[in-house]
């Protein structure tokens, strides 16, 4: 799938950040306990592009930071149709399930806190989403990211069915 592949010409300044959660762990040392934090980041340029990132760190804006960057490294490329999702996808990341249908325009994002965070940074302005199963934030973005993965444009297909677009639409 060529549509899903890293994109080539993404500029870093266009991609807008967003956490998703930040948990603190502590380590127990000799003298106590030592915290340190772990932070789930998305970034998206609000076109179809989206990645997500973990950062671990002594410093939440440490944490942060090195999850912008890994998410930086995982950028992919989501097919959409009038600011919606072509058709409707299930996705799966271990326990977290997910299931994203398109809606009509001005319906908007209806859907959780972690999925809202990746529908709303790869661009998607009108999908009706569920989260099923679990409702740790790394397993339901992870099942969000593989649902648009998973997504194919209509134009794609058409070619793929050697029959015109109408044809896809319309049966």
């Amino acid at each position: 799938m060529v549509t899903n592949a890293r994109p080539s010409k993404v500029n870093e300044a266009d991609l807008k950040e967003r956490v998703v959660a930040i948990n603190r762990v502590a380590k127990v040392v000799k003298g106590g306990r030592r915290f340190s934090f772990s932070a789930i980041v998305v970034v998206g340029d609000g076109n179809g592009v989206v990645g997500y990132g973990l950062g671990k760190a002594n410093e939440v804006t440490d944490a942060i930071a090195k999850g912008v960057e890994d998410a930086k490294k995982n950028l992919v490329q989501v097919p959409l149709l009038k600011h919606t999702v072509p058709h409707e996808m299930h996705g799966k990341f271990s326990g977290g399930f997910v299931l994203l249908k398109p809606a009509a325009p001005g319906t908007g994002v209806i859907a959780g806190g972690a999925m809202r965070a990746v529908l709303e940074s790869a661009g998607v302005r009108d999908v009706l989403a569920k989260s099923k199963g679990s409702s740790n934030p790394h397993n339901v973005v992870k099942a969000t990211i593989d649902a648009l993965i998973k997504m194919r444009a209509p134009h794609q297909v058409a070619f793929q069915r050697q029959v015109s677009l109408a044809k896809v639409f319309n049966g």
